[in-house]
C-alpha cells in the first residue's frame, strides 16, 4: 500500500457520477481534488447508472496532473454503500481513493481497509465528520487506517444533527474538534464548501477562518471559487521563507530547539516547517 504523502488539497470540487462529461472540466478547473460524486448529488433512481459511469472514469490510466481523484461512495451502512464498495472490489482498475460519508465509527472503515486489502488495491481513503458519533470519535477515526489521507468536516450534516444554525461560532467546537484528530494523525483536514456562490468576500474570509484553525484546504462548489480558496491555503513566499530557515536551522544546530528572529522554536515545530515547503512546492 502507497504511504502517506504531503501534497496540496487547498481546494476540491465535485463531478457528478452521471455526468462524466463534466469529468475533463474538473479536472481543468485549478482545483486540486475531483471528486466523482456517486451520493446525495445523484438521485436513487440514478444510483446505479452513476456508479457505473462513475466507475468507468478510472478503466484507463489517470494522466499525472498533480489533481487527486477521489470518488464519494453512499454510505457504508445503506444498500446503495454496499453496492459501491462491491463495485470497487469487483474492478481491476479501482479509483485512486474514496470518500466515506456519514461514517460512525472506526470499524467501519476498519472493515473497507480489510476488504480493500484482501482484494490487493491500493486505493486510499478520505473520511467526512458530518455525524455525532463520528465527531465523537473522530480522534480514533482517523488513526484507524493507514490508508487515511484526510478528514472532511460536513458542516451542512453537521448543524443538522447538532440542531443549530450552521454559523461559524457555532460551528467551532465540532471543527476544531476535527482538526485536532487529523493533527494527531498527521493527515490533512478540509472544511466545508463555502455555499453562497455571491459572496466571494465571504468566502475569503471563511477560508481565511478555516486556515488560521489548522484546515488544510476547503470545498467548493464552482470553478469560480477555486482561485479564492488556492491563494488562501497557498503558504506566503514569507512563510515560506522561514519555513526553510527553520528547517536550516536545526539542521545545522542538530539541537532541540534554536533562536530564530529572538524567538525560540522548539524541534516539534519542524513537521508545520517541512508541510509549509512541500505544499508550497507542489502548488507551484
Amino acid at each position: 500500500m502507497s504511504e502517506r504523502v504531503i501534497r496540496p488539497r487547498r481546494s476540491f470540487i465535485f463531478s457528478p457520477g452521471l455526468r462524466p462529461d463534466m469529468y475533463p472540466k474538473a479536472l481543468k478547473s485549478g482545483t486540486d481534488i475531483v471528486c466523482v460524486e456517486l451520493e446525495d448529488g445523484i438521485a436513487p433512481k440514478d444510483k446505479d447508472e452513476a456508479r457505473q459511469k462513475g466507475l468507468a472514469l478510472f478503466a484507463k490510466p489517470q494522466a499525472d496532473d498533480g489533481v487527486e481523484r477521489i470518488v464519494r461512495i453512499n454510505c457504508l451502512r445503506e444498500a446503495f454503500g454496499l453496492a459501491d464498495v462491491q463495485a470497487v472490489l469487483a474492478t481491476g482498475t479501482p479509483p485512486p481513493a474514496l470518500m466515506l460519508p456519514k461514517v460512525r465509527t472506526p470499524e467501519e472503515v476498519i472493515w473497507l481497509d480489510d476488504l480493500l486489502t484482501e482484494r490487493g488495491h491500493d486505493t486510499r481513503l478520505h473520511i467526512i465528520i458530518e455525524t455525532n458519533p463520528a465527531l465523537e470519535a473522530a480522534y480514533e477515526i482517523a488513526q484507524c487506517s493507514p490508508r487515511i489521507d484526510a478528514l472532511f468536516f460536513g458542516g451542512v450534516d453537521m448543524a443538522a444533527e447538532l440542531r443549530c444554525v450552521n454559523t461559524w461560532e457555532n460551528m467551532l467546537y465540532a471543527r476544531s474538534r476535527v482538526v485536532h484528530a487529523a493533527a494527531a494523525a498527521g493527515i490533512d483536514a478540509i472544511d466545508v464548501p463555502w455555499l453562497d456562490l455571491e459572496d466571494m468576500d465571504g468566502l475569503k474570509r471563511a477560508a481565511e477562518q478555516a486556515r488560521d484553525l489548522g484546515f488544510s484546504g476547503k470545498g467548493s462548489i464552482h470553478p469560480k471559487q477555486i482561485p479564492v480558496i488556492n491563494a488562501v491555503f497557498t503558504p506566503s513566499e514569507e512563510a515560506v521563507a522561514r519555513a526553510r530557515r527553520i528547517v536550516d536551522a536545526f539542521a545545522e544546530a542538530d539541537t532541540g530547539l534554536v533562536v530564530i528572529d529572538g524567538k525560540l522554536i522548539e524541534k516539534p515545530v519542524l513537521r508545520d516547517m517541512h508541510r509549509i515547503i512541500a505544499v508550497a512546492e507542489r502548488a507551484s
